[in-house]
């Protein structure tokens, strides 16, 4: 519990799930990223613009909160490259397995009630829970 922060992780939430509300009521899309990106592997030409710019403000938005005074935390990788490699390329997988990533399932679909979505995510969490106490407690990696 050291690293407990409930005000930032309030405000934080906060600023999700609104601008993923807003995201919806505005544009009638979901805000999950794989599908956004996804979207950018096989373009249709009138969804590339919105698409760029949401992945772009992503990359942006840390920057900006360092630009006007905010500390951002050290990002440590305490995993080999080849691990962290083939961990993304299973998640890349599982989000196109499972239709949609954290982000879209959730974030969005969990909020919207979908019955897919709270499924989705109890495998999510499910996985990330016995992933830890595998490799953290049994194996002690």
């Amino acid at each position: 519990m050291e690293n407990f922060t409930p005000v930032s992780a309030l405000v934080g939430g906060s600023l999700i799930g609104a601008s993923a509300a807003l995201f919806l009521v505005l544009n009638g899309r979901i805000a999950g990223i794989s599908g956004i990106l996804g979207g950018l592997l096989h373009p249709n030409r009138a969804e590339i613009g919105w698409r760029a710019a949401f992945l772009v403000g992503l990359l942006i938005a840390p920057l900006a909160y360092r630009t006007f005074g905010g500390v951002l935390p050290p990002v440590l990788l305490d995993a080999p490259l080849a691990l962290l490699v083939v961990a993304g390329l299973i998640v890349g997988f599982g989000t196109r397995l499972g239709a949609g990533c954290t982000s879209g399932h959730g974030v969005c679909g969990i909020g919207r009630g979908s019955p897919r979505s709270l499924a989705a995510t109890a495998v999510f969490m499910t996985t990330a829970i016995a992933t830890v106490l595998i490799t953290r407690h049994l194996l002690g990696m």
